[in-house]
């Protein structure tokens, strides 16, 4: 099975998104939905997807069970809840029993939103952390180079739990790379319970000036923080959409990984996602 494990859905009519606001985001500043993605799957040789969180509100994650529910081809949901509610393990279990409540996969904020680059280290947060994985849910890191030493310490806080960072820490491939977040992605590789996804690259590259050999380095560190085992692929449609189309986005992080030998590609479109989400087709 053919995983995208990184995508989106929404709708700017019938809720807001504030990280959506800048002018540079009006192209995707519209509804997008199952039946947008439907032909892009088909088209691209994608048989499964796992829809991950936007907006930081409980109905987009009751929407999104609602949505995979109603829809064959979404596996997983990756959705938001309130680390710091002192309810949270009630919360979980009601998402639970919702329609669609089996797909729910995982959990995650927009760390990297956060004032405090050690958000992830509060104690009412690593409370909430403990909740989500009495519920054997993967907990989704979306940090930068900034975030990642609270990520990394909260990784070896809970070394049975399973963690999936996304977009690899958002390497500023626009700027050439750094030092910072080489280095620190290292150290994170060292923890043997994360998985780290190979999506939202060529956004973080030059929109409009950006190919798979550009991409490659990054991709190529990640794998050697990480190793075949835990690389994960992800659209991050229709994100993506600013700086090519789904099939110009699979088809250079597929170049990049089969470079890395054709092993690497297999398990990081499918294999390696079924194991950091414990999704059905794994068991």
């Amino acid at each position: 099975m053919i995983i995208d494990a990184h995508q989106h859905f929404w709708n700017p009519a019938r809720a807001d998104y504030p990280w959506m606001a800048a002018d540079e985001l009006t192209p995707i500043r519209r509804a997008f939905g199952p039946a947008d993605l439907a032909p892009l799957l088909q088209a691209n040789g994608i048989d499964a997807t796992i829809v991950v969180q936007c907006r930081s509100a409980l109905e987009e994650t009751e929407e999104f069970l609602r949505i995979a529910h109603e829809t064959p081809s979404v596996i997983g949901v990756v959705g938001w809840a309130n680390l710091t509610d002192g309810a949270l393990g009630d919360t979980l279990q009601r998402l639970r029993g919702l329609p669609g409540g089996d797909k729910l996969v995982g959990i995650r904020h927009q760390v990297h939103d956060e004032a405090d680059p050690d958000w992830l280290l509060r104690e009412d947060v690593q409370r909430g952390l403990t909740a989500v994985f009495a519920h054997d849910l993967t907990y989704d890191l979306l940090v930068r180079s900034r975030e990642l030493p609270a990520a990394i310490a909260t990784a070896q806080a809970f070394p049975q739990a399973r963690f999936v960072l996304d977009h690899a820490a958002k390497p500023p491939i626009a700027d050439g790379g750094s030092s910072e977040w080489f280095d620190r992605m290292r150290a994170f590789g060292a923890c043997g319970n994360v998985w780290c996804k190979i999506s939202g690259l060529a956004t973080e590259a030059v929109w409009n000036d950006w190919d798979a050999e550009r991409l490659f380095p990054f991709v190529a560190h990640a794998a050697s923080c990480f190793g075949e085992g835990r690389l994960i692929f992800g659209s991050d449609w229709p994100v993506c959409l600013l700086a090519g189309s789904y099939g110009e986005i699979k088809g250079a992080l597929e170049a990049c990984l089969v470079k890395l030998g054709p092993e690497v590609r297999d398990k990081a479109f499918g294999v390696n996602a079924a194991q950091a989400y414990q999704l059905a087709i794994a068991r």
